[in-house]
């Protein structure tokens, strides 16, 4: 079975925000940075080349497959900031619905900028998905 590409690395994740373009991504960047380090009460770790997660949870599909992930994490990619381990739609529909402007994907959240959601309701989303993954 093929291997996971995405680890958690010893890369510094303070340099790796500083270098973040433009201007605004990576204001965005710190903010959420803050944020999930709160909410978790984990370090920020680098995984992979551009992820930024915060704490590990095991998984293991029924076909056998199993790895390591962040509870929670984001990429400031290019086009738009990217949400991992929230559950998207289809965990928390009714705190997804309030969030503001943003598009899913399978467990994934995509953001433009920051100020295009309502700050409040990402803290409760990241908050509750934290939460789920405590339980498992």
């Amino acid at each position: 079975m093929a291997e996971n590409k995405t680890k958690a690395t010893a890369e510094d994740v303070g340099a790796f925000i500083a270098q973040v373009e433009p201007d605004e991504r990576r204001r965005d960047a710190e903010i959420v940075l803050e944020l999930m380090g709160r909410l978790s009460g984990e370090p920020a770790r680098l995984w992979g080349p551009s992820i930024v997660g915060f704490g590990s949870v095991h998984y293991r599909y029924e076909s056998g497959r199993e790895g390591d992930m962040p509870r929670v994490a984001f990429s400031p990619r290019k086009a738009q900031l990217v949400f991992y381990g929230l559950g998207g739609p289809d965990r928390h529909p009714e705190l997804v619905a309030r969030l503001g402007r943003h598009t899913t994907g399978k467990g994934c959240v995509y953001v433009k900028r920051l100020r295009d959601v309502d700050v409040k309701v990402l803290e409760e989303l990241i908050a509750a998905s934290l939460a789920r993954h405590a339980e498992s």
